[in-house]
């Protein structure tokens, strides 16, 4: 299994969103790179869910991939802000995932994440604005390690 951290603007799409719905495509990612981190998504993998462009902006909760290597439909929707007329059905030039709810959790704020993560990672270096990022397995297990701690104080 591998770990994953997915960011959404919560104005856009939240943990609450999901949480609601069950379930969700990962659309509208438009960057090779993480168009290429979707693509090594297995069955299983659990992603980190992040609030982005909030204050303070940092992890919210936890879901699962449920489906992988999927065409991303907005590529070839007219009508969305993420189509790509170079897309084909036949070939298709955007992937995605198909996660699941599992949880939501007190925020892990970014400042907090800052010390956890290797300072050389995506999320805590500057000027990255990667919406999927691959997380260390023992970042992983501490950021479950905090949820599983915060779960237990709210009780």
């Amino acid at each position: 299994m591998a770990y994953w951290l997915l960011k959404s603007e919560p104005t856009g799409y939240s943990i609450q969103d999901l949480k609601k719905e069950g379930r969700a495509i990962w659309d509208g990612v438009r960057n090779p790179q993480a168009r290429n981190f979707l693509l090594k998504m297995e069955v299983g993998d659990l992603c980190f869910f992040y609030h982005s462009s909030v204050e303070p902006p940092g992890v919210v909760g936890l879901c699962r991939v449920v489906r992988t290597r999927l065409p991303d439909p907005s590529q070839f929707d007219p009508q969305s802000p993420y189509f790509d007329p170079r897309s084909r059905p036949d070939a298709p030039r955007w992937w995605t995932v198909e996660v699941e709810y599992m949880e939501d959790f007190p925020l892990i704020p970014l400042n907090r994440l800052r010390r956890i993560f290797p300072p050389d990672h995506p999320l805590v270096r500057k000027g990255n604005r990667l919406s999927v990022l691959p997380v260390p397995q023992e970042v992983a297990e501490e950021l479950l390690r905090i949820a599983l701690t915060a779960r237990k104080a709210s009780r």
